[in-house]
């Protein structure tokens, strides 16, 4: 059991860093051009608010489960 628990705390993390990466992809550009964008104000849509929620919900998870897991093993 240790094992899976262990599998599956390194696959969210990876999954974790990729939709991270992911979001901060149209982001990057725009720092470096030195433009100010913290000033405006815009909603997510489509697919970037679908990646903000499946973030959420992965780093929700990794940390349930990184919480658990000493509880878990005991058991």
């Amino acid at each position: 059991m240790q094992t899976y628990l262990f599998s599956a705390e390194v696959v969210l993390g990876i999954a974790l860093i990729t939709l991270v990466l992911l979001q901060a992809k149209g982001n990057s550009a725009s720092v470096l051009g030195g433009r100010n964008t913290s000033a405006a104000y815009r909603t997510r849509r489509g697919v970037e608010k679908t990646l903000f929620s499946v973030t959420i919900v992965i780093a929700s998870v990794l940390i349930l489960l990184a919480l658990l897991h000493p509880f878990l093993l005991t058991v």
